[in-house]
């Protein structure tokens, strides 16, 4: 117990000393907490920043967020990727908003059930806002205890993720939760980084695990089991000058409700020949006189988390106004992924 207290206090210590100034450690508004903490999933703090700037200036009460435009909110959201994080957003803030009279859960068993809420993001706003004892455990949790305590347990496998939560409590600081969640991700982070970590100047280097033992290559232990997925997207931009076609995608996958050209989706890369007799192409097109090329010669390789998009735009030119068109210089008012907007940034420079 007297060397898990030591822990803490060190890490608080260390962390008093070095933390950042980060925009969202300047509140206790459980708002902001979970909206800087949904943003900050998947995303690096130099780019999560400007987005959480973004949203607390658009939307600085919940109710703001609640009454929003799911469209309004993904364009926002444009180009942090995992949009599923904003459509859970949305719906969260509905809920608080309608249902909760605006007000914040400040129980565990309530947080957990909602949308897009997971332990991490419920221990965190528990403990920065209302200083309960609940342990934050993310990727730079697991990278300190396991390496200070030498644990070698996988950390995405059942068993590691109770071991872990469990450790993370026993040394957790019940007198001041918040902060010493704060510090120890931070100093995961700075310090204890997942390559070439600052041993040198570690404040806990004379009793970690992993330094002593030459073991800060191999902890923490990780399963590698995600399968990589590949998929071939055809998009087809029909272009009058003016005018072009957007589709809204629906159902279970990728990006869905942000927008996109109309696509064809192969089993392998193909020719102009093969996509002109395509389903797709032929409702789209009918009989109307177009010219087809390729804009990109070489396929991009756009990759998500489990998926790699090998994409090729094709430009598909015709002279009909076209029925269920927006405008060319419209087309920023749509939530569009980032492989779409990066394909339009170069196209409209060229045309």
């Amino acid at each position: 117990m007297e060397g898990n207290i030591q822990f803490s206090n060190t890490l608080i210590m260390w962390y008093l000393l070095n933390k950042r100034d980060l925009p969202w450690r300047k509140t206790k508004d459980p708002y902001f907490i979970w909206l800087s903490e949904i943003i900050l999933q998947q995303t690096k703090i130099a780019q999560g920043t400007s987005y959480y700037l973004k949203f607390i200036d658009r939307f600085n009460k919940i109710s703001h967020l609640a009454n929003a435009s799911e469209d309004e909110v993904l364009k926002l959201w444009q180009g942090l990727g995992y949009y599923s994080r904003a459509r859970n957003l949305h719906h969260t803030a509905q809920f608080i908003d309608q249902s909760l009279n605006g007000v914040f859960p400040n129980e565990y068993s309530d947080l957990i059930q909602l949308k897009g809420i997971g332990d991490y993001t419920a221990s965190a706003i528990l403990s920065f806002c209302f200083e309960k004892p609940h342990a934050t455990v993310d990727g730079n949790v697991y990278r300190v205890l396991s390496r200070y305590f030498g644990v070698s347990s996988a950390i995405n496998s059942p068993k590691g993720v109770k071991e872990f939560k469990k450790l993370a409590q026993l040394t957790l600081d019940h007198q001041k939760p918040g902060t010493h969640n704060q510090a120890i991700m931070e100093f995961g982070a700075i310090v204890c980084k997942p390559k070439n970590p600052d041993c040198s100047t570690c404040p806990l280097n004379n009793s970690c695990y992993a330094l002593q033992n030459d073991m800060r290559k191999v902890l923490p232990v990780k399963i590698n089991k995600v399968k990589i997925r590949n998929r071939f997207f055809n998009y087809l931009i029909v272009d009058n000058g003016e005018q072009t076609i957007i589709t809204q995608r629906k159902g279970k996958d990728i990006w869905k409700n942000l927008f996109e050209f109309p696509l064809y989706e192969s089993c392998s890369e193909i020719n102009a020949e093969y996509l002109m007799t395509s389903d797709e192409f032929q409702e789209l097109i009918g009989d109307l006189k177009f010219k087809l090329e390729k804009f990109n010669k070489v396929q991009i390789v756009h990759k998500l988390t489990h998926q790699n998009l090998h994409t090729t735009f094709w430009i598909v030119n015709i002279e009909n106004k076209l029925k269920d068109a927006v405008l060319w210089k419209n087309i920023s008012n749509f939530a569009i992924p980032t492989l779409i907007q990066n394909f339009i940034d170069k196209y409209r420079i060229t045309t």
